[in-house]
């Protein structure tokens, strides 16, 4: 079985230090969370970017900020910045952070409603927009899905050349509007995308460990981080990123997988071909 690829998102766009202090806004605290998520066993940081009083953007200056503020304390590590953005943010005010050429970035693959009047919109012309650019670039996308449905809309898209093979998912299981986080709902995502795809498991919430242990003992990968969930278990909240990667670790080895270094994960991402 391949070794686990651990995803640290840090931060997130929505979530702030009311629901755990240890959210980083400043440049300062997102270094210092993405190396305690690091040094646990993280290979990839998955990055939104704040200004220092917490509010979310996609400005390409600071997010060239922060990912130079990380590579200089942990230079090998994969960083995928989201161009998911924030709620009401527009297409090329998303893609900002792709003009730095990361490894790696997020392709959302569908609209969702993310709970009240908020609706997470990306139309399928957003989507190849934002697939022909990374394609452009020679950028590996996260295909971010929410449902079923965003399988469907990304093997659609494939066909018609704006993903590129070989595809990797990130399941987002548990989300408000999106497929739930039961072993039911895994075993459909999981059946649903092709045999030589990769995947990644975010658990959102509640369903952040117990879905990281399915994906574990199949073969997949983890995601796990503050934008997901603040909790290291019920009613505990966690000190740091690096004490939610540290649980997946103990569970990795509970079940007999190895944990990936950032090389040995750009191995099976391919993302050698596209190291800048």
């Amino acid at each position: 079985m391949e070794k686990l690829i651990i995803t640290a998102a840090i931060c997130g766009a929505e979530v702030l230090k009311e629901h755990n202090p240890a959210v980083p806004y400043t440049v300062s605290e997102i270094v210092r969370e993405a190396k305690s998520a690091y040094d646990a066993g993280a290979s990839i940081i998955h990055l939104h970017v704040r200004y220092d009083d917490g509010t979310p953007t996609q400005d390409k200056a600071r997010f060239k900020e922060c990912i130079d503020a990380i590579k200089a304390v942990i230079p090998d590590v994969i960083i995928q910045p989201s161009t998911g953005g924030a709620v009401g943010m527009t297409n090329d005010e998303r893609l900002q952070p792709t003009e730095l050429n990361p490894e790696m970035a997020t392709l959302d693959c569908g609209t969702l409603n993310f709970g009240g009047d908020e609706v997470f919109e990306n139309t399928e012309n957003t989507i190849k927009y934002f697939g022909k650019r990374m394609i452009e670039r020679g950028i590996k996308p996260e295909l971010e899905v929410f449902d079923k449905s965003m399988i469907d809309m990304a093997l659609r898209l494939r066909k018609k050349g704006f993903i590129n093979d070989p595809m990797h998912f990130d399941f987002v299981m548990g989300v408000n509007g999106g497929i739930d986080g039961t072993l039911r709902d895994f075993v459909f995502m999981r059946g649903s995308i092709p045999p030589e795809a990769t995947y990644t498991v975010a658990g959102v919430g509640r369903y952040e460990f117990p879905l990281a242990a399915l994906a574990i003992i199949d073969g997949g990968h983890v995601r796990v981080g503050f934008e997901d969930n603040v909790y290291l278990s019920k009613g505990v909240l966690a000190k740091s990123n690096g004490e939610l990667v540290e649980k997946v670790v103990r569970l990795a080895k509970e079940f007999g997988r190895e944990i990936a270094t950032p090389a040995e994960a750009r191995q099976i991402l391919g993302l050698r071909a596209v190291l800048k």
